[in-house]
Parts: structure tokens; sequence; C-alpha cells
């Protein structure tokens, strides 16, 4: 009767775990025009009804033939053909943010009047992964 009881004590202490296992957020792209401020994740916004979400960064690089490479990045968001942000950088320390940013990450940025980027942020975590097997069995189920 004790291991029972033992059994069941362990079962329930996991339980939590268990229940937030595979946890998803997904984070729709938000853009915050008088705050200057966009957010999202790539995600989210790829798979989005919406035909005109979208969320990212880029860099490029281009050498000046002198051993100098000057650096240009951009952030851009856009939730509706009217309702659509892009900012610029040269700040190496911004460059460098866009850089780390990956195919599943959350993506948050911020500009000024003269829609230079002033802050990018990233997080990569696994919650913005989507939930393929989810995918995967909805798909099954059309199929029937």
């Amino acid at each position: 009767m004790k291991i029972k009881a033992i059994v069941f004590s362990l079962i329930m202490a996991l339980m939590p775990i268990t229940l937030w296992a595979g946890l998803t957020q997904p984070a729709p792209v938000t853009i915050d025009e008088e705050n200057r401020i966009a957010q999202g994740d790539m995600v989210t916004a790829r798979f989005s009804d919406n035909d005109q979400e979208l969320i990212g960064c880029g860099v490029r690089k281009f050498s000046t033939g002198e051993d100098t490479i000057l650096s240009f990045a951009f952030c851009q968001a856009r939730i509706a053909e009217d309702v659509n942000i892009i900012c610029n950088t040269q700040n190496p320390e911004l460059v460098n943010a866009i850089d780390s940013i990956s195919d599943y990450s959350f993506v948050t940025f911020s500009w000024n009047e003269e829609n230079e980027c002033t802050r990018i942020g990233n997080s990569t975590q696994s919650f913005y992964i989507p939930n393929f097997k989810l995918k995967k069995v909805k798909k099954d189920d059309d199929d029937d």
C-alpha cells in the first residue's frame, strides 16, 4: 500500500512538469508607432493567416577595398500594407545584436524620428519554436 502511495505522490509531483512540456508561446507582430516599438516572433509571423505580417532584421557588409568593412543593418516589421516600419543602423553593437538572431527568435526593436534603430533585442527560447507535433497531427486529421 505504501508503494502505491509513493508512486501516486511521485506522479502528482511530476504532473506540472509534464503539463508544461512542449510549451509554445506565439507572439504575433505588434507595432506601436507612438512609442516606436515593434516586436513579435518570426515563426508566428511566418505562419500567420495575415499574409502581410513579418518581422526580422538583416546585416549587410561591404568592403571599401582598403581592409575596411562597412557594416549596415536594418530591422523591419509589418502587420498591414500601411502599418510597417524599417529602421537602420551602423552602430557596431546593434549590428552584433542582429547577428545573434536565429530562425526561431522573438525580435524587438525601437527607432527614433529619423528611422534609425535605437534598440534591438531578441530572445531564442524553445517556446518560440512551433509545435511540429501538433501541426503534424492536424495535417493527419485533414487527410481523413
